[in-house]
């Protein structure tokens, strides 16, 4: 008996069957009910950035006795304040809401429209909620899942660097919103937990005269979270964004020893960060690009030439990182 798995002998008809199976596999991807998912994750992001957004501006009881009141301590202090005549947390809520999920679904969309333009099957993105407790933004992020191998070596550069000059592209127009709208603050004491600006609102602050020290406002908040997560995307490791571009740029061999390199720098970052401001920040993060380093990257079948222009965007994918990177995004003293 011949095998079934033998080639067309005209390969147009092949070519046929395969464009319909993908075809096929693309419907499935925006079904109905699968849309329908990503609508509900959207609502609960959106409801779960938005009381993030307004507690900012609130006051939080937080003489709690148990665990579920203090998880919807924030939900109770935003509709008391809103049934009191009291908008501007709702509206704060609303505006960090729009500022921060616009941000994280442009880079994510990046990466699906130059999937999409390859050829290459991905889920739209899934935005995560969390509890506003739990995290600083009210959201885990955002995802999509790419379901077939990146082959060539054009296809892996594009898709890697689309997602973060997408963000960045709006996140760039917010940081100057944030900052220039921002209310002069005094000074707080050395005491505590402070946020320290990314390089990117250093140079505006510098450059325009704006004040150091300013009151909270949800565009800057927002900003603040997606350029840090733009940042670590664009780390050079493993299948990381960064990763993706530099595998493209330089090949297995350097992508392999950078990785190893920048896995050893954060680590030594961690440990001065934990050593001087008592933050375990980097440690997380140095575990995360650990499991990266250890998975790898996948080969690529064909290693065709990226050419200037795609050289010179990974230069400015580069800036961008500088521009976004925090030494020391959360310190304790």
């Amino acid at each position: 008996m011949e095998s079934t798995n033998q080639p067309y002998l005209f390969p147009e008809l092949e070519r046929a069957q395969r464009d319909e199976r993908y075809a096929l596999e693309r419907s499935e991807e925006l079904a109905p009910s699968r849309i329908f998912l990503h609508i509900v994750l959207l609502f609960f992001t959106i409801i779960t950035t938005m009381i993030t957004g307004a507690a900012m501006v609130v006051s939080i009881d937080e003489q709690t006795d148990s665990i579920i009141r203090a998880l919807f301590a924030p939900v109770t202090a935003v509709i008391h304040a809103t049934q009191a005549g009291n908008y501007e947390p709702l509206i704060s809520g609303l505006v960090f809401t729009f500022t921060l999920l616009t941000i994280l679904g442009a880079h994510e969309l990046g990466h699906y429209f130059a999937c999409r333009y390859y050829g290459i099957r991905a889920t739209l993105p899934f935005f995560l909620p969390a509890p506003p407790v739990i995290t600083l933004f009210g959201t885990f992020g955002a995802v999509i899942k790419i379901k077939e191998p990146i082959r060539t070596r054009r296809a892996l550069f594009d898709i890697g660097i689309a997602g973060p000059l997408a963000g960045f592209a709006f996140a760039l127009p917010a940081s100057f919103i944030g900052l220039f709208f921002a209310k002069a603050a005094t000074p707080i004491g050395s005491g505590g937990m402070q946020f320290h600006d990314p390089v990117l609102f250093i140079l505006i602050n510098k450059i325009f005269g704006l004040p150091e020290w300013i009151h909270w406002n949800p565009v800057y908040w927002a900003t603040w979270g997606a350029l840090l997560v733009t940042a670590l995307n664009l780390f050079p490791v493993g299948q990381l964004d960064g990763g993706h571009v530099l595998y493209a740029v330089f090949g297995r061999r350097i992508h392999k020893w950078v990785s190893t390199g920048v896995v050893l720098a954060v680590a030594t970052l961690a440990v001065l960060s934990y050593a001087l401001y008592q933050s375990p920040i980097w440690f997380l993060w140095t575990f995360v690009l650990l499991f990266l380093l250890k998975v790898g990257h996948p080969p690529l079948a064909v290693e065709e030439p990226l050419g200037r222009g795609r050289k010179i965007l990974a230069a400015i994918a580069l800036i961008v990182f500088f521009l976004c990177f925090m030494p020391f995004p959360i310190t304790f003293t």
